[in-house]
């Protein structure tokens, strides 16, 4: 197949495909954005004149620009739900190139070429929207010191790196996406797995929570064996969390179908049971963040034990005499803070992501929800079954999620203790010779517990549970219109 035929099949279709290629390069436009934001902070050489110190102290900048990676990974997701919106049209031109002679190689070519075309044409207007936002955004404080980089850019190559692997990595989970697929000229099938999850992922959780608290029981470590246990318990958490929602799913969908004493919940149960994978799929993204968020206000906890230690250590000592570190708690908080305000953003991505999942999944059952409704089943008890499908696995994965993230953060320690140095104060006097050195008080240890953010891991959780029910009562709207009995009408 030629290269301009293959470019013309990918752009055709209806407008539900051209809304499926505006969403998917609009992905990888804020995809770039952010990598190249990464890109720019890892440029910076040396102490720089920045208004913060997260982007001046060179030391910092690694942690700013792994943040940055990490809420593209979100983005990248909603890529991935991009693809499945509009499947049963793109299904259907899919069957159509078979049938006027494609071959099933080509036709998975054809699908894969759409999502890397869109893919490459957001990354290029990415590219076009980081350089506006450095001219707007080049601003300086009262000092003259500019609040963001804006005055470095990253090399050619890093930026043709990313430029490149937004859309090569689209266009993998495309073809990720359509692995499971038989594209034949008489329609399209998707095979599925009938045996029942099992609930093996819970050993990535243990493991990763095993490598996590390694480097506190291991005197000689070095600093990058340290960071490589630590980032590899932190990942395995995430991919058990994530991965387990499969066996969540099918529980639940169990315990519905077995126990539930209203029709919704027996639809539910059934669908839950029958594809118990999909909140893996769907929820990967918010579940990541859920985890990454837990971690984060239970590290933000420690910080404030840490520095409430010293403070009422250091309130045992004369005015002019301390231990020197309570003056920076605002600091190292407020980058907490900021790495709270990430997670957001990437919670509010894959919600985005999740509503256009659910918008799919909605459209690819409309000649069922028409049979329901053709039968007699009201709109409410339908919607009720999507509700209850979105939620049932969606709590307790939430659940786990934050459980995993604060857990990881509890194994740092449990409690705080400030032991302050021992020895002698020589003064002016006794420099001289004519007086002994002082000796210096030793007050007795201060021992603080750290508390568990039960309220804030609350709101943390709630807020991404809110969060779905928005995207759920939004996806609604899509359901009214998919019950309408001429969606029975063959062709």
């Amino acid at each position: 197949m030629r290269a301009t035929t293959l470019l013309r099949l990918a752009v055709a279709g209806n407008r539900t495909d051209h809304l499926r290629t505006g969403l998917t390069a609009l992905s990888a436009a804020l995809a770039v954005v952010t990598l190249l934001a990464a890109a720019t902070v890892l440029a910076v050489e040396g102490e720089a004149g920045y208004a913060s110190a997260l982007l001046a102290e060179s030391g910092l900048r690694p942690g700013v620009a792994t943040a940055l990676i990490m809420l593209s990974l979100p983005v990248l997701a909603l890529t991935g739900q991009c693809i499945r919106l509009g499947a049963p049209a793109r299904d259907r031109r899919l069957a159509a190139i078979r049938l006027a002679g494609a071959t099933p190689r080509q036709a998975v070519l054809v699908a894969s070429a759409e999502t890397v075309a869109a893919a490459l044409l957001g990354a290029v207007a990415g590219v076009g929207v980081f350089q506006l936002l450095r001219l707007l955004l080049d601003r300086r404080d009262a000092a003259g010191r500019l609040l963001l980089p804006t005055d470095v850019f990253p090399p050619p190559l890093p930026v043709a790196a990313i430029v490149l692997a937004v859309p090569l990595t689209a266009g993998v989970i495309g073809a990720l996406l359509l692995r499971r697929i038989v594209i034949s000229p008489l329609g399209v099938v998707r095979r599925t797995r009938n045996r029942a999850p099992w609930p093996w992922p819970g050993s990535l959780i243990v493991a990763g929570l095993v490598l996590f608290a390694l480097p506190r029981h291991l005197e000689s470590i070095g600093g990058k064996a340290m960071v490589t246990a630590l980032t590899g318990g932190v990942a395995l958490t995430m991919i058990g969390v994530v991965v387990g929602t499969g066996w969540i799913a099918h529980t639940a969908g169990r315990l519905l179908h077995r126990f539930g004493p209203r029709p919704a919940m027996l639809l539910a149960g059934r669908r839950l049971m029958a594809d118990p994978w999909s909140g893996s799929r769907t929820f990967a993204a918010l579940l990541a963040g859920v985890v990454a968020g837990a971690i984060a206000l239970g590290y933000r906890v420690q910080l404030e034990t840490q520095f409430r230690a010293f403070a009422a250590y250091n309130a045992m000592f004369p005015a002019d005499s301390t231990m020197g570190l309570a003056e920076d708690e605002d600091f190292y908080v407020g980058a907490v803070d900021l790495v709270m305000v990430a997670v957001g953003v990437g919670i509010a991505v894959a919600a985005a992501g999740v509503l256009v999942t659910l918008a799919e999944s909605i459209v690819a059952r409309r000649r069922s929800y028409a049979a329901l409704a053709a039968v007699g089943v009201p709109r409410r008890t339908m919607s009720e079954a999507v509700l209850w499908h979105t939620l049932a696995p969606l709590v307790p994965a939430v659940l786990l999620a934050l459980l995993s993230g604060v857990g990881l953060t509890r194994l740092m320690g449990t409690e705080i203790s400030v032991e302050g140095p021992t020895g002698t104060i020589c003064d002016a006097a006794c420099r001289a010779g004519t007086a002994s050195p002082v000796a210096l008080p030793t007050p007795p240890p201060v021992t603080v517990t750290v508390p568990v953010p039960v309220d804030t891991l609350a709101m943390l959780g709630g807020g991404a549970l809110l969060a779905m029910l928005v995207v759920s009562a939004v996806g609604l709207l899509v359901l009214r219109s998919s019950t309408n009995l001429e969606e029975l009408r063959a062709g």
